[in-house]
């Protein structure tokens, strides 16, 4: 079976092999392998490409060298993904980007009632309607401080939340800094995966724009600002003294991933809700079973989905489409 490689591709991969930068060659790595078609005839390069990723992972926990047998001291701008997705929040100081993290995980970021209080990036689990995201807090971006390490960290996150600081007199002159400083790092902020970077220089972020603190923007007018620099945008208004706000939030990170969730059922077990299969939008019964191990999807023959608009255990082939939260049963 033909890989049949979109054009975009073979353009990054040449990047790729040109780049020397290791965060950089591993953001490269799994994006070529995100964009790489899922079917048997991908099956090699797609091993391939994982073993890059892992060696290029091992590389960086290292710090790409040892002292005497030890590794170095991890730094500050790779964190390894976990979940099914890696979120960075940014924004200028005192935006609530550590409240936020605070109130959605585990992780027990510096709050405060002064700027620059987050020093370093702290990434804490979240979980969203059984999904788990990776959220991570990190210093603020401003005129005084925009830390070397942001750059690498932002590129290899998979979906950036710019918290706007709805409280702040400067909001509007804080968030056209940051675009600016981003894009001199070549870091394009973008509304969803339409739009594809010409240069493979260039970073395409998905992003969801977080308006926080929500009740102190009273007469609506910061939101109304946000609409205008960020026209077709996700804009989710928060505070973290509104529980559905930042729901709906999470839900919003969530979709923009462009992921389903696929839920498994043993055969003649009932379906396991803890833990759904992750894989894009458009995505194929062979991609689930791909996703849940490649020996399933080599020795799948059919499957039976339940779901929205499907009859109770529908008989389908490995190139039927999946939708969210749909059930699937592998027979091999």
């Amino acid at each position: 079976m033909p890989a049949n490689l979109p054009p975009q591709y073979y353009e990054l991969e040449r990047a790729f092999k040109e780049e020397q930068d290791p965060h950089e060659r591993l953001r490269m790595a799994e994006e070529l392998h995100r964009i790489m078609p899922k079917h048997k005839g991908t099956y090699k390069l797609q091993a391939e490409m994982k073993t890059k990723i892992s060696k290029l992972k091992k590389l960086i926990d290292s710090g790409g060298e040892k002292v005497h047998g030890a590794k170095n001291a991890p730094t500050l701008d790779h964190i390894v993904k976990e979940g099914a997705a890696q979120v960075i929040l940014i924004g200028a100081p005192n935006s609530g980007k550590s409240s936020i993290v605070d109130t959605l995980t585990h992780a027990k970021p510096l709050v405060a009632d002064y700027p620059y209080s987050t020093r370093e990036p702290l990434p804490g689990m979240t979980t969203y309607d059984t999904v788990q995201l990776q959220l991570i807090d990190t210093p603020p971006i401003s005129t005084e401080l925009f830390e070397t390490y942001m750059n690498s960290l932002i590129r290899n996150a998979d979906i950036v939340v710019l918290v706007a600081d709805l409280a702040s007199d400067t909001m509007k002159e804080d968030i056209e800094f940051i675009l600016q400083a981003l894009e001199e790092k070549n870091i394009l902020l973008k509304k969803d995966k339409s739009e594809k970077a010409e240069d493979a220089r260039m970073s395409y972020k998905n992003t969801v724009i977080c308006a926080h603190k929500e009740f102190e923007d009273e007469d609506g007018s910061k939101q109304e600002q946000l609409a205008k620099i960020f026209p077709d945008f996700r804009i989710v208004a928060t505070s973290i003294l509104e529980e559905d706000s930042l729901e709906q939030l999470q839900k919003s990170v969530f979709e923009a991933t462009e992921q389903i969730r696929v839920y498994t059922k043993p055969v003649g077990h009932e379906p396991d809700f803890k833990d759904p299969i992750i894989i894009p939008i458009g995505g194929t019964v062979d991609d689930a079973a791909m996703a849940l191990h490649r020996d399933i999807a080599k020795k799948l023959k059919f499957a039976k989905v339940w779901g929205e608009g499907k009859h109770d255990g529908q008989r389908a082939q490995a190139d039927f489409v999946l939708i969210d939260k749909d059930i699937v049963e592998f027979h091999e």
